[in-house]
């Protein structure tokens, strides 16, 4: 468990962001929510890919489009299931951006 701690935290983060930010967004912030979770998940997609040792951090990417899916069923509709793909893609393209910010340094 303690291996994957920095995986775990990062995780956490991103499931508030996920689960609690849409409580408090009115039927008019609906643009602004999705650009905060685009934002925070490629953030967050690029501090585990360059502070992460573990090669877990690999199915960040589908961990993270998994989680959304049952948001959509508790905050959304089902239109808002193309935003899964989004976060999956979001979060790989951060991967790699931590992942190389890492090898470089």
């Amino acid at each position: 468990m303690k291996k994957y701690l920095k995986e775990i935290i990062i995780l956490i983060i991103q499931l508030l962001f996920f689960y609690i930010l849409p409580l408090f967004a009115g039927p008019t912030d609906t643009m602004g929510l999705v650009y905060i979770l685009i934002v925070s998940t490629l953030f967050l997609s690029i501090i585990i890919g360059s502070i992460s040792n573990n090669k877990v951090k690999y199915f960040y990417p589908i961990i993270v489009s998994l989680i959304f899916i049952p948001t959509i069923f508790i905050y959304y509709n089902d239109t808002a299931l193309i935003h899964s793909i989004w976060y999956l893609v979001i979060s790989l393209i951060g991967l790699i951006i931590g992942s190389l910010i890492k090898r470089i340094r």
